[in-house]
């Protein structure tokens, strides 16, 4: 009887450790965030409207958005430029 209990003890502490450790790699899973973009910054499309999230925007080169820039929700919007009205 004793040896019963201890080796569900030893199943019950293996696997305790084991999904520990699963939950410690699924944390690791994550992409790194850009530094300096908080997670919920979104951003509007020049031509459509459509907000999405500014890292999956298209920008133009070399123009910051505080200095006129404008974000893009694809390349075929980035090229037909910004709609006008």
């Amino acid at each position: 009887m004793g040896r019963l209990i201890v080796i569900v003890l030893v199943v019950f502490a293996l696997l305790w450790l084991l999904r520990r450790a699963l939950a410690a790699q699924r944390k690791g899973d994550t992409p790194p965030q850009a530094p300096g973009e908080a997670k919920g910054d979104l951003v509007s499309c020049a031509h459509c409207g459509v907000n999405l999230p500014k890292g999956e925007a298209y920008a133009v080169r070399g123009v910051p958005p505080s200095a006129g820039g404008r974000h893009y929700c694809s390349e075929e919007h980035w090229r037909a430029g910004p709609r006008d009205g």
